[in-house]
């Protein structure tokens, strides 16, 4: 999902890779659920008539472009959209057809801070805010699932790879 292992520079590894949260989910299956039974009962209901073949087909074509809008392309935008931690990196992968990926070196991250409502505390997810020294110095990652989890370890790859950093040695003195 999102960096396959034969990216991976020699010696990173991989500590987590995610999707965003369900939660995004939630209205295009609602709406998968709803276009489905009023097609049905619009189908199976509409009274005998002329050219009532026409008009079962009619519903059928729009309930499909509905639920091509409304409910599958969402998932496949969640589905395609994921993260990915590392050792070195957090990876940010987005896009169906046009691919788009961020890399933020960790020796790069400057702060990281989580944002969670009531409701997303309830849920476990929330809003990850990266700042790094990178051209772009600050992105914004809404639904992060586990934020907690996902900030620790953020915390502690940033650690690592300041450790890891090698240093300027100071010149001799005389």
């Amino acid at each position: 999902m999102g960096l396959p292992d034969h990216h991976l520079a020699e010696g990173e590894l991989r500590i987590r890779a995610f999707h965003p949260h369900w939660k995004r989910l939630v209205v295009p299956f609602l709406a998968l659920l709803v276009i489905i039974v009023a097609s049905s009962a619009a189908i199976f209901l509409m009274p005998a008539f002329e050219y009532d073949s026409y008009a079962r087909i009619a519903v059928a074509v729009i309930a499909v472009g509905l639920l091509t809008v409304w409910s599958f392309v969402p998932y496949l935008q969640w589905k395609n959209t994921s993260y990915v931690l590392t050792s070195h990196r957090l990876t940010i992968s987005l896009g169906v057809l046009n691919k788009s990926s961020e890399d933020i070196p960790m020796s790069k991250v400057n702060t990281v801070s989580a944002d969670q409502t009531l409701f997303e505390r309830m849920l476990g997810s929330g809003t990850l805010n990266v700042e790094s020294a990178g051209e772009q110095g600050h992105v914004t990652l809404r639904d992060i699932p586990n934020i907690q989890d996902v900030r620790a370890e953020l915390f502690r790859a940033v650690d690592e790879a300041d450790d890891e950093e090698p240093r300027t040695p100071r010149p001799a003195e005389p």
